[in-house]
């Protein structure tokens, strides 16, 4: 437990570990591999999540910290203390993955009949048809390169499967060069499946890495293959772009892509037979301390195992198929009635990913067929490479409508695809440009500008997520439709900063970061703490996927300290610590992993009877607050606030099947009681789910 505070001490001294707070998420991700209430075929997706996770973790956090132990410093957030508490937990939590796979999943796979054969337990059918698969469509991919003076360590990609070898014998000149790489190309499937004629009855596969293992003497003739591992690197993979000294910021990212695999490496996994000298000379290449060597027990690309949970063919393993509803409140529009008409008669919103994201493409849609819209504008942050909004959009130039759209080209490992985009669109003439230099655009919001007799009307979607149809399948974010009048006035004035870098005007409803977001948060925080210090009746409730904003976080202390009630729904990574004895008594962390990532932002206030609520496109971090351009609004409709309020934030207070509730020391206790318990999330399916 955190040491107790006295009134004089910064509540900054006490708050947790950005990072372990991670680790901490993930903890939670991988407790529902393990389980039983969860079908197989997802208990190893979860599994494969939390390893995809720590490999982001490792790609964009652990720099910080390695940078900070090799030149020894010792104070500070990132210091040879935070790496080496860093690399504890890190360890800890995958010495947990491959014991629950080699283990739990895999014998529980095994009494399904569903195996992956080792090369050692194949038979002769299976072994020749191994070697043929070998010969047909891996050997001719296969470069293996001895290492000496004239051919140095090869170059390796981020999180790519590679094998180091240690070799006997002479090579063709006679020398005794004894380390060679073998680097597995990335196109190559992780996980086959073996020919239904050589599994019996049971659903039999082979890993990629047991098909090189197997062959590697037919790599290296006339040699004799001693110890080997295999071995995967994961580098930093933030790219550096000084926005302020490029001409062109698509084409100095586009360059930077070809470089993201090969930035500084961060960890190191290799086999856990892995001999000493192996494992040093790697060590030694990449320049890393031991602490960041993880010897594994099994594959060192658990990430890829997901292609196993695809390729299992029994339907019982996966949870049962889920069909989101129309959105209710948007069904007159099923019936005939357009959506602008709808508008007319107030705001709508959908609850993804239980109602339908359909509503959303078909209010673009609409939009770009109608031959009185005149206008569309929108963000684009993460729309994928395959997006039919995208496609919309590109219909709509083609039909002469006046398209602006606001391309985040820096939007984390989604470069590419917005590039693309970027590209297309701007092709065919509409108008693209990529927000403000040094802040990203994270806003997601969409506003169709309509001609209806002698007026112009607006039409807008604002949203928590982004405009992504397969995410939005699988992310929890509420979407809402508005034609109220200053609240589109609010969206066309930011979309015209975005474009011409005007001063921002005044606006009516929207919070905007980095200008207005932050303050007024803290200004309402505040003004309940005023409240409740007057013995008002005091409520804040907010629901998020991280708190790590220090000054939010101040103004939340000095809340909980003046009675305000506090809860805090927080999916991920949370530095303020919960009920802390004089410091956050009032204050209730939980977080929810469940069936679905949840995603919404959601902001209410409340003293006495008064009451606001707010969704957000952001969190609660400094970066979104003061780093990027987000947006929040109130929903003042009296029905759809109290739906926001009852679906998003009371049923997620109640839950007991999928919640955890941090407790003062920042360990979280689950509270997952079957018998009796509530999940919010099934609540909701079954609440919205298409009825068969």
């Amino acid at each position: 437990m955190p040491t107790l505070p006295s009134e004089s001490v910064s509540p900054a001294t006490h708050y947790l570990d950005r990072d372990l707070s991670l680790l901490a998420f993930n903890q939670r991700v991988l407790a529902w591999a393990k389980r039983e209430d969860v079908p197989l075929v997802e208990r190893l997706r979860y599994l494969c999540i939390a390893s995809s996770n720590l490999d982001e973790l490792f790609e964009v956090r652990a720099f910080l910290h390695l940078a900070a132990y090799q030149s020894q410093d010792t104070k500070g957030n990132y210091s040879v203390g935070s790496f080496e508490a860093l690399h504890a937990r890190a360890h800890a939590l995958v010495a947990e993955q491959y014991d629950l796979f080699n283990h739990a999943l895999t014998e529980r796979f095994a009494q399904e009949g569903i195996s992956i054969v080792a090369h050692g337990e194949r038979d002769a059918a299976q072994r020749r048809w191994v070697r043929k698969y070998y010969e047909d469509e891996v050997r001719p991919l296969l470069v293996p390169v001895l290492l000496d003076p004239a051919h140095p360590f090869p170059q390796v990609a981020s999180k790519s499967l590679n094998f180091i070898v240690q070799l006997g014998g002479v090579d063709a000149f006679d020398r005794k060069n004894t380390v060679a790489i073998v680097k597995v190309p990335r196109v190559l499937p992780r996980i086959i499946a073996l020919p239904a004629k050589l599994c019996g009855k049971k659903q039999l596969f082979i890993s990629l890495s047991s098909v090189v293992r197997a062959h590697l003497e037919d790599l290296f003739p006339g040699r004799a293959v001693g110890q080997f591992s295999q071995f995967r690197v994961t580098r930093h993979t933030d790219m550096a772009i000084d926005e302020e000294d490029v001409k062109n910021l698509r084409m100095a990212l586009r360059q930077g892509l070809q470089h993201r695999h090969y930035g500084q490496a961060t960890r190191i996994e290799v086999s856990a037979s892995c001999s000493h000298e192996l494992s040093a000379l790697l060590l030694k290449q990449f320049e890393l301390p031991e602490m960041a060597l993880y010897r594994v027990p099994g594959p060192v690309n658990l990430v890829r195992f997901g292609q196993l949970a695809d390729l299992v063919e029994t339907p019982s393993l996966r949870f049962a198929p889920y069909t989101p509803s129309y959105t209710a409140s948007m069904q007159q529009q099923v019936r005939g009635l357009s959506i602008f008409d709808r508008l007319k008669q107030g705001d709508a919103l959908l609850h993804q990913p239980f109602e339908s994201f359909d509503a959303v493409i078909e209010f673009l849609r609409e939009a770009v067929y109608d031959p009185k819209v005149l206008a569309i504008r929108q963000t684009i942050y993460r729309a994928g490479a395959d997006s039919a909004m995208m496609d919309l959009l590109v219909e709509a130039v083609r039909r002469g409508k006046e398209v602006l759209a606001v391309v985040e080209l820096k939007a984390r490992f989604d470069e590419e695809a917005n590039i693309n985009w970027a590209e297309r669109l701007e092709a065919i003439g509409a108008q693209v440009v990529y927000g403000v230099v040094g802040l990203k655009t994270h806003a997601k919001m969409l506003l169709v500008t309509r001609k209806e007799g002698k007026q112009l009307r607006r039409y807008g979607h604002l949203s928590t997520g982004n405009y992504n149809p397969r995410t939005a399948r699988l992310y929890t974010d509420i979407s809402y439709f508005t034609q109220d009048a200053q609240l589109t006035s609010d969206m066309e004035q930011l979309f015209v900063h975005l474009a011409s870098q005007n001063h921002v005007p005044k606006v009516q409803k929207l919070w905007i970061a980095p200008f207005y977001l932050h303050r007024e948060v803290i200004s309402r925080i505040d003004a309940l703490t005023a409240k409740a210090a007057k013995g008002k009746s005091t409520r804040l409730i907010a629901k998020m996927n991280s708190l790590t904003d220090e000054p939010i976080m101040d103004a939340l202390v000095r809340a909980g300290r003046a009675g305000v009630q506090i809860d805090l729904i927080v999916r991920g990574a949370c530095m303020l610590p919960a009920q802390v004895p004089g410091l956050t008594d009032n204050i209730r962390v939980r977080s929810i992993i469940g069936r679905f990532l949840e995603h919404s932002r959601v902001f209410y206030f409340r003293s006495g009877n008064d009451e606001e609520l707010y969704l957000s496109s952001a969190d609660w971090m400094n970066r979104n607050m003061l780093r990027r351009i987000e947006l929040a609004w109130p929903v003042t409709d009296p029905v759809l606030r109290q739906r926001i309020i009852e679906e998003c934030l009371g049923a997620y207070l109640h839950d007991q099947m999928d919640a955890w509730e941090m407790r003062p020391d920042g360990n979280y206790e689950a509270i997952h009681l079957p018998e009796i318990g509530h999940s919010a999330q099934e609540a909701l399916m079954q609440r919205y789910g298409q009825k068969s």
